[in-house]
């Protein structure tokens, strides 16, 4: 990763801005994740491996509690500290760069209603690893396990907090199993598929710290129908798209 990375500044409607790099950008997966979670304006957030803060800057398009972002790289630390400043929200997010596995005395434990994260979609190990480091962390596991994450996450919610995560469908079992090993119960499962008659390519999964068995799994849902976006999917950018292109929601 070069020192002399260019950040890039990205508007998301409602008067919030991200920088983006070419080392840490987003994609729909964690816009979906940043409305599949939800928060209401009391819930105290915590999303770790942050990124450029794309999740936490999604919500604070609308009024809300405390979000703290959790993030190993620097750099990206650097991205969402710009944005703090550029949209004003001192008061409102914290990021802390750390690693998760190592965050003991760094942050308050039993204190968030909700934790999320965007995990690495691959385990260490399989699969061809990308050249960067950036990308070796982010879809390898290099930094991070299944484990790790929800340790972490079992530390920092409160009784029955959630924690939202989403992943590659073929790795929902071993979620399950180690949202279980940590005693945090999946409550609630969504499977997304580019059109609906197309296999799924993300899953998003709730689960509740302390939670009783007993899930629910929601439709299918379609980022595209033909060749535009579903109206789902339009709701979910309604002010991105309205705000920097003109469409309507």
């Amino acid at each position: 990763m070069s020192k002399t990375e260019e950040f890039r500044k990205e508007y998301l409607g409602g008067g919030i801005s991200a920088f983006i790099s070419a080392s840490y950008g987003f994609g729909t997966d964690a816009v979906l994740l940043a409305d599949f979670a939800n928060p209401s304006k009391k819930s105290v957030c915590c999303d770790l491996g942050t990124g450029c803060g794309i999740i936490p800057l999604l919500w604070c398009r609308k009024e809300g509690g405390g979000i703290t972002c959790v993030e190993i790289s620097e750099q990206a630390c650097e991205q969402v500290k710009l944005a703090i400043n550029e949209n004003s929200l001192s008061e409102r997010l914290t990021v802390i760069n750390s690693d998760l596995r190592d965050l003991k005395g760094k942050i308050e434990y039993g204190s968030f209603d909700i934790v999320t994260m965007n995990p690495p979609y691959k385990a260490q190990g399989t699969g061809i690893e990308s050249a960067s480091e950036a990308e070796r962390i982010a879809r390898h596991g290099v930094e991070c396990s299944l484990d790790d994450m929800c340790l972490a996450a079992s530390k920092l919610l409160k009784y029955s907090g959630r924690l939202c995560v989403c992943l590659r469908p073929e790795r929902t079992a071993e979620l399950f199993k180690s949202m279980q090993k940590f005693k945090i119960e999946p409550k609630r499962l969504r499977y997304v598929s580019k059109h609906h008659a197309t296999p799924p390519w993300l899953v998003l999964c709730e689960g509740r710290l302390g939670g009783n068995p007993g899930m629910t799994v929601e439709p299918q849902f379609a980022v595209y129908e033909g060749d535009e976006y579903s109206p789902a999917m339009k709701e979910i950018y309604a002010d991105y798209l309205f705000e920097n292109r003109g469409e309507k929601p």
